[in-house]
């Protein structure tokens, strides 16, 4: 399993509208990434977006595909239309992550 992570750095002076990000955006991504694999998603949000214990990144949204290529084939497929709504939420560039996956249970 993959995790594909879409991390927003934490800017002064740039807008980012969690409200946006998780009610549309996500589902957005999950409606459109759904029939190409997505198993899951995740969203991390800071807590203290300022002052000298701001969080370094604003929000993390996580998607977790079966395989690096199938997550490929999505992007390809429909991503073209998931990008655009990204100015709805943010004027942030996020960056993109795709790592192994793994559980370790207690």
């Amino acid at each position: 399993m993959i995790r594909v992570a879409v991390i927003y750095p934490n800017k002064q002076d740039q807008k980012f509208d969690s409200d946006y990000f998780i009610n549309h955006h996500m589902p957005l991504v999950i409606e459109k990434y759904t029939p190409f694999g997505l198993v899951k998603t995740e969203v991390d949000t800071a807590k203290v977006k300022e002052g000298p214990q701001a969080a370094p990144y604003i929000a993390i949204g996580y998607m977790m595909f079966e395989s690096t290529k199938s997550f490929m084939q999505a992007y390809k497929a429909v991503g073209h239309e998931i990008m655009p709504d990204i100015v709805n939420f943010t004027d942030i560039e996020p960056k993109i992550q795709i790592s192994e996956y793994n559980i370790i249970s207690l």
